[in-house]
């Protein structure tokens, strides 16, 4: 009776198994082509943001461009205009939903639909923990979060009723493993992680595809535009060294390229450089080990002090360390990807 039993809890196991993978068999993703597709780009005016729309619009997408600078939003439309690209641009505030609202019924009236939405806008403060606070925590919830909330949202609606879509979600390492003097852009970036896993489940029943995307250290160019607090040039200096060591840090058009590749397969997820995805990995291993190795990390980082809880920009934290050679890699992007105003 007992050998009975095992061999039909082993029978049940097996349809149960069975049932899951003609299950998942169900749910496979055909591969999505940007051709001829609508694409909308949040912080499409400068960096990845700005390399990932020159690789829509070479791959025949039509792309709507959206950031609070109207000036580097003109200079993105003439560069991506001067590729072949057809380019919609709108002025946005996307910590605000009202104003979310507005861009996203602006480039449904300009193009009637929206195909692809890339959240990809964000910011990052750069500072030992008692330079920062509540503020810091709120503006990065706010640019970091819930701006891809309120877009995502914005977006839905219009998604469902065509039964297709995808969404691709610029998150972090940073969402992933937290590194010491970047509290509340991690912060930030774990919601969001966390944020863009879930919707994926939700929204695979319409139709929509999401997939999450980790960068680990890519040259963009955007130190410059980084925010800096404590003693902000020796933050800077250390900071903008890694985003521009290649060994490291990973080319924007590369990244670009993957990411692209990714939201085509309909990924799940995707981390970026191979840093990125062992230290990830050693951190789900082993907290305990990657934890001591944090603490040690944040003690060879400078202390408070300097400009205090002021914040600065990374162009203003300048010396004679950034830049220079050390950071020429990044430099060259800065100019390359409208980084520098």
């Amino acid at each position: 009776m007992r050998d009975q039993s095992r061999a039909s809890k082993a029978l049940l196991w097996s349809a149960a198994g069975a049932g899951l993978f003609l299950l998942a068999r169900a749910q496979a993703i055909r591969p999505y082509e940007f051709r001829h597709k609508i694409a909308l780009i949040t912080g499409g005016s400068r960096g990845l943001g700005l390399v990932l729309a020159r690789h829509l619009v070479g791959a025949g997408a039509k792309v709507a461009i959206c950031a609070r600078d109207e000036d580097e939003l003109e200079r993105a439309k003439a560069d991506l205009q001067s590729r072949g690209g057809e380019v919609f641009t709108v002025v946005c505030d996307l910590r605000m939903r009202d104003d979310v609202n507005r861009m996203v019924a602006r480039v449904l009236e300009h193009y009637g639909q929206v195909d692809v939405l890339i959240n990809n806008a964000g910011i990052i403060s750069v500072g030992p923990l008692e330079e920062m606070n509540v503020d810091d925590f709120v503006e990065a919830m706010e640019a970091n979060f819930w701006s891809g909330v309120y877009t995502t949202f914005a977006v839905l609606p219009e998604m469902r009723k065509r039964q297709t879509g995808r969404i691709v979600n610029i998150t972090s390492i940073g969402g992933k493993f937290p590194a010491p003097h970047l509290l509340p852009y991690t912060a930030s970036k774990f919601a969001f992680f966390g944020f863009s896993r879930g919707l994926r489940s939700e929204l695979l029943k319409d139709g929509i595809v999401v997939t999450t995307v980790a960068p680990g250290l890519m040259r963009t160019g955007s130190p410059v535009n980084a925010n800096f607090k404590g003693k902000n040039r020796l933050e800077y200096a250390w900071f903008s060294i890694a985003d521009s060591l290649p060994f490291i840090s990973m080319d924007a058009e590369r990244a670009a390229e993957q990411i692209l590749a990714a939201s085509r397969r309909g990924e799940v997820e995707i981390t970026l450089t191979a840093p990125a995805r062992v230290v990830a990995a050693l951190d789900r291993l082993f907290p305990e080990f990657t934890g001591s190795l944090l603490s040690i990390a944040n003690r060879l980082l400078p202390d408070g002090g300097g400009i205090g809880q002021r914040t600065v920009r990374g162009a203003q934290s300048e010396s004679v360390l950034s830049p220079s050679a050390l950071t020429t890699w990044s430099d060259r992007a800065a100019e390359r990807n409208n980084e520098i105003s």
